[in-house]
This record gives C-alpha cells, sequence and structure tokens, in this order.
C-alpha cells in the first residue's frame, strides 16, 4: 500500500489532485498548479482575490512566539509572491490536548500581533483540541488579497531572458530551526556564537519586504517564496511552471558562513533546505542592477543567480569554469530526515 508521507510529490500532485477540481468557473485566473504560491480568482470590475493555504506550526521545542511567528509569516511569505501584502486570514486549529489554555492565551495572541504587524485582519476560522494530537501542525490557514486582477503576479509567468535575483541567503528557517531546536548540542560542536548567530537568522524568515520592495521598480515579471527544496528546489519550480529552462551560476549562490556550518553539522546541502526568508525574484533583461539596489536600500541582501533560457536547454548548474551539470531536483527536503534523525540520536 503506498503511503503519503510529508508534501505531495509533483507526480501525486498531477495525477490525484489536477485531474480533481470540482466545479470548473472560467473566473478562475489561476488555480492549483506545481510552483505556484497562490491561486487568483478574477472577481469583477477589474479586482482579482488571491489567496494562499498553508499548515500553522506549533512546535513545542521552538517555543510559543517562534511557532506563531512561522504560521503567519510562512503564509505571508506565499502572498507576497503577488507583490501585494495579505490582507485577511481563516484559521482552522487542530490543537492537542496537551496544550493548555495558558499556552494556548500565549500562542494566539502572538498570532494576533504579527498579524496586526502585517495589516492581516482575522476574519474567522474553527478553533478545537483533538485526542491523540501530536504533530507539530497545528491545524492550517488561508490568507487573501485583492488587487488589480492584472497587477497579481504569479511564479508561473517569469519570461525567457529573465534575470534570477535570491534574497538574504540560502537555508535561513533551516539553520535557525535547527539551531533552536538541539540549543545543547550546536553550542557543544560548533561553539555559542554560532549557536546565536543561527538563531538571530529567524528574524529573516519574512520575505514580504524583499517582494514589496522589489515590485516597486516595476521591472519584476514573477517571484516565489523558498520553502521545501531551498533556493535551487524553488529555481526549478519556478522554471518548470513557467514553462522554462534555467542556467544558475552554482559559485553565485549567497552561502552564508552560519548555515553553512549548521547544515555540514547535520549532514544537508543549504541549497536545498526550507529557506523561507528568501525570496526568488525573476527580472526584466538588464534590469537587475536597479532591482538589487531598491533591495539593498531597505538593508535586504540581493544577488543575480542567472537566468531563464528556453526550455529545450534544461535546467543547468553552470560552476566557475562555464562547464554545465543538471540541476538535480528532490522531490523530499532534506530537512526533516536531518530533523528527526537528531531527534531520535537524542541531540538536546
Amino acid at each position: 500500500m503506498n503511503q503519503l508521507s510529508g508534501k505531495i510529490s509533483g507526480g501525486g500532485f498531477s495525477e490525484l489532485i489536477l485531474p480533481r477540481l470540482g466545479f470548473e468557473r472560467s473566473n478562475v485566473k489561476h488555480g492549483p498548479a506545481f510552483g505556484v504560491d497562490v491561486s487568483v480568482i478574477d472577481i469583477g470590475a477589474g479586482t482579482g482575490l488571491a489567496l494562499t493555504s498553508d499548515p500553522l506550526s506549533l512546535i513545542p521545542s521552538l517555543g510559543l512566539a517562534e511557532s506563531a511567528w512561522l504560521s503567519v509569516h510562512l503564509m505571508a511569505n506565499d502572498m507576497a509572491t503577488t507583490g501585494f501584502s495579505p490582507m485577511y486570514a481563516q484559521m482552522v486549529l487542530n490543537l492537542p490536548q496537551t496544550l493548555s489554555q495558558p499556552d494556548f492565551a500565549v500562542y494566539w495572541d502572538h498570532i494576533h500581533h504579527y498579524c496586526k504587524a502585517i495589516g492581516v485582519s482575522l476574519t474567522g476560522g474553527h478553533t478545537c483540541s483533538i485526542a491523540g494530537q501530536n504533530s507539530t501542525i497545528a491545524g492550517g490557514g488561508t490568507m487573501l488579497l485583492t488587487a488589480p486582477v492584472n497587477d497579481i503576479l504569479v511564479s508561473s509567468k517569469a519570461q525567457q531572458g529573465d534575470v534570477i535575483i535570491v534574497t538574504k541567503e540560502c537555508a535561513l528557517s533551516s539553520a535557525a530551526i535547527l539551531a533552536m531546536s538541539f540549543p545543547e548540542t550546536v553550542k557543544n560542536k560548533l561553539g555559542t556564537a554560532i549557536y546565536h548567530n543561527c538563531c538571530d537568522l529567524f528574524q529573516q524568515t519574512s520575505s514580504l519586504p524583499d517582494a514589496l520592495a522589489a515590485k516597486a521598480t516595476g521591472q519584476v515579471t514573477a517571484m516565489h517564496d523558498v520553502t521545501e527544496g531551498g533556493v535551487l528546489g524553488a529555481v526549478y519550480e519556478m522554471a518548470l511552471a513557467s514553462g522554462l529552462g534555467v542556467r544558475v551560476n552554482n559559485y553565485a549562490l549567497p552561502i552564508g558562513y552560519v548555515q553553512q556550518k549548521l547544515t555540514e553539522l547535520f549532514g544537508i546541502d543549504q541549497r536545498y533546505c526550507v529557506g523561507a526568508g528568501s525570496m526568488i525574484i525573476a527580472v526584466t533583461p538588464r534590469a537587475e542592477q536597479t532591482v538589487i539596489a531598491a533591495l539593498n536600500a531597505h538593508q535586504i541582501k540581493a544577488t543575480a543567480i542567472g537566468s531563464f533560457v528556453n526550455q529545450q536547454h534544461g535546467c543547468k548548474l553552470i560552476d566557475v569554469n562555464n562547464n554545465e551539470q543538471i540541476m538535480p531536483y528532490f522531490e523530499k527536503d532534506p530537512y526533516w530526515d536531518a530533523f528527526f534523525k537528531a531527534y531520535n540520536e537524542g541531540w538536546k
């Protein structure tokens, strides 16, 4: 018997989900698609409704405030790919019975404050406790926004020749969450300075400011949030969604020292592991310096790493000597195995 484990594969998505989408409505401009962060509905009068859904985090080892931050900002990061800020949110909470009412009050208070800070109104949902619920997933949420329908960006609209910009660095959230989840081990093996620097990365896991600053230049054609699969996984997904190939300069990828040390400790490749906080941005040819300057003006690091090419050229990684190799794509993010391996081995 085949069992689903983790995020559904691209093949499973195409075979199981896409042929079964309920009633067909002509005003759904962008529905479910591999590598696409949001859906867009034309609601008339030139207005579009964009929406996205994601799991809600509740990770005791990470903390209630940190879990609330991830619950809000991972959805907001998806919404940011439209080039607009999210406006509304619905939350469905399936809480473990072990969560006390005082702890839930702390968690929800942080949800409230994080939503308020980015202009999101909480408009409804459902809340209950579930017997036997021991997952770090506490339910799911949906964020929505309205904007001029023709101005809403989606990650499937990258164009041949567009330059690829990545903000910040690889593996921001992987490094932060692994360090915060196994503090004693990281301090003992890598030192307290690297531990604290990894923890500081957690506050960079929102990519909403990145997206808004880039969109304001008028030179962005598409954006894709970096989550499972890391920076290179996100680039690959964006190329596939847009019907394009890609050439990425492997030597240009922004590799942070503390992420490198942390991912080496956990035995994972930082180019391919969860990287929330970074945004992949497709920029019109020769406009990359304009967009990079706009991001830098908001103290956001940005790096041009390659370009989108004709689909027939495939997805390639280029080394410093201009040699190319096929860019691999991994259905499963190595972060998860690393986390549970460390947990099962008793890392503290």
